[in-house]
């Protein structure tokens, strides 16, 4: 099975975008990159809503979202019925996010963490599964 990811961010997320999305690749993933495309200033849920979209109508497994803290990103994709986007600067919060929220979109904040610690937290996200029981009980409350 081909394993594909989306991936998006404003202007503050820009460079670790590119960084994740290389990195992904060399992982053996195909990356759709939903921009922005370049660091000049954009307004993040232009790009948070499209991504979020593809992931909850099952195009992708799974989104990263890049911006300079991952609030803006994170509340934008959230505003998404099936969006579990949780905000992650180290490794124990992506393999919770997995493990207990079924998180399908990772926010990452650039302006807050290194680049070898983004791509850690990518790898740990992607690596851990959804514990269900107890965990899914909760998670199926979420939506409204």
């Amino acid at each position: 099975m081909e394993k594909s990811i989306a991936i998006g961010g404003d202007h503050a997320g820009f460079k670790y975008k590119g960084m994740i999305s290389e990195y992904l690749k060399s992982l053996g993933y195909t990356v759709k990159d939903f921009g922005t495309y370049t660091d000049e200033s954009v307004d993040y849920p232009d790009f948070a809503h499209p991504l979020s979209e593809a992931v909850e109508k099952g195009e992708f497994p799974f989104g990263i979202l890049v911006c300079g803290s991952a609030n803006g990103v994170a509340i934008t994709a959230n505003k998404h019925q099936g969006i579990r986007a949780a905000i992650c600067w180290n490794e124990e919060l992506a393999s919770l996010a997995r493990e207990h929220n079924n998180a399908n979109i990772l926010c990452i904040p650039e302006r807050f963490i290194s680049e070898e610690t983004a791509k850690d937290i990518v790898k740990t996200f992607l690596s851990h599964d959804f514990e269900g029981g107890r965990h899914e009980r909760r998670v199926n409350k979420i939506s409204c």
